[in-house]
């Protein structure tokens, strides 16, 4: 258990935690010149039962809250002190604030210099504690006079605190591993290391893990749990890492950096969060409004937009989106401190709800629905709220990693739930059953409509299909879906295009009755040198595009080919060239011919016959080898059966140009 004191300067924090543990928290010259705390103090108390208490002394001083706020991050148990004498002061308030802002749901209060008081003094001073903390997480909490100087009382204090640590029991490790850095140091022989409390997860010696949000690697050389050498350490202990790597030293780790498993660094500048102002806050938060965000150790200026109403009035909650001068490492429902940007007061905090949030659209239902699941503290409800809210699917990878979850617990929690997921590289994307059954239902919906409307046309582009289909599902699971069970019968791909199974492209009727005038212009003795777009328009005296626009449609028919632009040669007619090119290669000892060879046999000029060749190249029908080419015959098939095609060491089945030839 990690006890973190709160309370005023010179109102024995340290002194306290010495007469309890007997280590002298204050660690720095200046702090022992000037007889205050000034950084954070560590001091360790060994129980009877093996295990460890923790303590995090912070400074009281107010120039010094935002070390305090460093320190009361990740603790178990706040040990409010109380000076018998002076009473509850300034910072006293101000750090049970934090305390309530921080979510730290146990605490005792300790009534130090009890000594130097009279039993009248010391009730005033209880009732004080009692006002002040009327409402907050130490509403009610036991309050117990001590004396660092005669040690009454400090017996039992430490036997109250092994009976809460006891209560309290191991917590939960499952998560995982995350560390927030309070101290950087280098020891002789040793080299870096850094220290701080584990929120989540374990990490054991020769992990490797990643600072955060810097993105260095590391390996754990060696670890200390509770200020004892260890081979691992736990959610809940306070650790010392010495950590080794090639960019690793003591100035690259910076207090609030994050040790994390590699799999959660994803730095975040940007974040949704409830944030509740503090009853004292003189004005009303607007718009905009600039601030320091204290978070875990790390302090950064932030801007505050406000996600409901014009305004943020005192001892309200509400949404906002946090937007940081400079990215941090964090995780969902972690909890936050907001300050004045002089330093000097406590605003208010809250915890964070969504680490990707979008910079526009900040307001609509569905981002309040989203907002409200991420805001469930149970992980199952929370995802299963996501998915049915808008956009109705959920990376689950990204779930996993901004709440800290561990491989298991994920699996767990699709299991439970079921939905249908896509493997996308770097995202899972999930979908609920019902929700993909409407998807299905949409997808196929669409397609039957645009096929009606459009009957000429192949099918729809994936990309516009994707845009118009709801649930969105990402351009990655898209494609998968695609290929899913339950649409791969009645849905496929068609090159660039996705249509229905059951659909074939129609000619319109003013459109075929266009083709039948084209088409005898491209075949009889002109198949092998056909008129271009432009000699047909002028022929037919028709627009060039509407002409440009049917030969297109014919060619997505099968009916014609492209082989140069606006040159349109009769799918039959490119069967029986390459018939031509076989028959020429097979009576050549080598099967290697020349494009004259080629432009004799079809009389079409020489310009022709090698944009001809040229297209087979590109086919792979023919493999140009400078002045030569040979023919693959792999890919005779491409214009014709295969058993219509001769082996280039046959002959050709019939002769060119006889009105009996028959394109197979």
């Amino acid at each position: 258990m990690i006890v973190g004191t709160a309370g005023h300067i010179d109102h024995g924090k340290t002194s306290l935690v010495k007469a309890l543990t007997g280590v002298d928290a204050d660690r720095l010259k200046e702090e022992k010149a000037r007889g205050i705390t000034i950084d954070l103090g560590f001091a360790y108390l060994p129980l009877n039962d093996g295990s460890v208490l923790g303590f995090v002394d912070v400074p009281g001083h107010e120039r010094f809250v935002h070390t305090m706020v460093a320190g009361a991050s990740g603790i178990d148990l706040a040990l409010l002190v109380v000076a018998a004498d002076d009473g509850v002061m300034p910072q006293t308030l101000e750090h049970l604030a934090i305390l309530d802002l921080l979510g730290v749901r146990r605490g005792l209060i300790a009534l130090t210099k009890a000594d130097l008081a009279t039993p009248e003094r010391l009730a005033d001073v209880s009732v004080q504690i009692r006002e002040a903390t009327a409402g907050t997480v130490l509403e009610g909490a036991d309050i117990l006079p001590v004396s660092s100087t005669t040690d009454a009382g400090i017996d039992a204090l430490r036997d109250r605190l092994a009976a809460e640590a006891r209560r309290l029991g191991e917590r939960a490790d499952d998560g995982r591993f995350r560390l927030a850095v309070d101290r950087v140091f280098t020891l002789a022989g040793i080299g870096v290391v850094v220290t701080g409390t584990v929120l989540s997860g374990v990490v054991r010696v020769k992990d490797s893990v990643m600072l955060s949000p810097s993105g260095l690697t590391a390996r754990v050389r060696s670890l200390h749990a509770q200020n004892r050498p260890e081979e691992r350490g736990k959610a809940g202990d306070r650790c010392a890492l010495n950590l080794t790597g090639e960019d690793i030293t003591k100035d690259a780790i910076h207090r609030g950096d994050m040790v994390v498993d590699p799999f959660l660094h994803a730095p975040t500048d940007r974040i949704d969060a409830q944030l509740h102002v503090l009853p004292s806050e003189p004005k009303p938060m607007g718009q905009w409004f600039p601030a320091r965000l204290h978070h875990g150790a790390v302090e950064v200026g932030v801007r505050v937009v406000l996600l409901q109403g014009a305004s943020l009035l005192a001892g309200h909650t509400a949404n906002v989106q946090l937007v940081l001068d400079r990215p941090i490492a964090a995780a969902a429902l972690d909890r936050f401190v907001l300050r004045d940007v002089s330093a000097q007061r406590t605003i208010g905090g809250g915890r964070f709800l969504d680490l990707r949030p979008p910079s526009r659209q900040r307001r609509t239902a569905g981002r309040v629905a989203v907002r409200a699941a991420l805001a469930m503290d149970d992980t199952q409800q929370a995802l299963a709220a996501l998915l049915e809210a808008p956009p109705f699917t959920w990376d689950l990878l990204g779930f996993a990693r901004d709440r800290a979850l561990a491989e298991t617990t994920l699996d767990d929690i699709v299991a439970a739930l079921t939905p249908v997921v896509f493997d996308a590289g770097e995202q899972r994307i999930a979908m609920n059953p019902a929700h993909w059954q409407t998807f299905v239902a949409n997808l196929t919906g669409y397609l039957q409509d645009f096929h009606t409307a459009n009957p000429d046309l192949q099918g729809v582009s994936r990309e516009k299909l994707r845009l118009a289909t709801q649930p969105k599902l990402p351009p990655a699971a898209f494609a998968q879906a695609l290929q899913h069970d339950d649409v791969v019968g009645s849905v496929v791909r068609d090159g660039a295009f996705v249509r229905l199974a059951s659909h074939s492209m129609q000619w319109l009727p003013e459109r075929e009755a266009l083709w039948q005038s084209i088409a005898p212009l491209l075949g009889g003795e002109a198949r092998f040198r056909p008129p271009r777009v432009r000699d047909i328009a002028a022929e037919l005296a028709r627009p060039e595009q509407e002409i440009r626009r049917l030969m297109a449609f014919a060619a997505r028919l099968g009916l014609v080919d492209e082989v140069a632009h606006d040159h349109f040669f009769l799918r039959t007619t490119m069967h029986e060239m390459v018939l031509v090119a076989a028959d020429i290669a097979a009576q050549i000892p080598d099967g290697r011919f020349t494009a004259a060879q080629f432009r004799d046999r079809l009389d079409n000029g020489r310009k022709v016959a090698i944009q001809i060749l040229e297209f087979f190249d590109r086919q792979g029908v023919t493999l140009n080898r400078g002045t030569v080419r040979r023919i693959q015959a792999g890919y005779l098939d491409l214009y014709g059966p295969a058993s219509a095609v001769t082996s280039i060491h046959g002959r050709a089945s019939s002769p060119v140009g006889r009105p009996d030839f028959k394109s197979g």
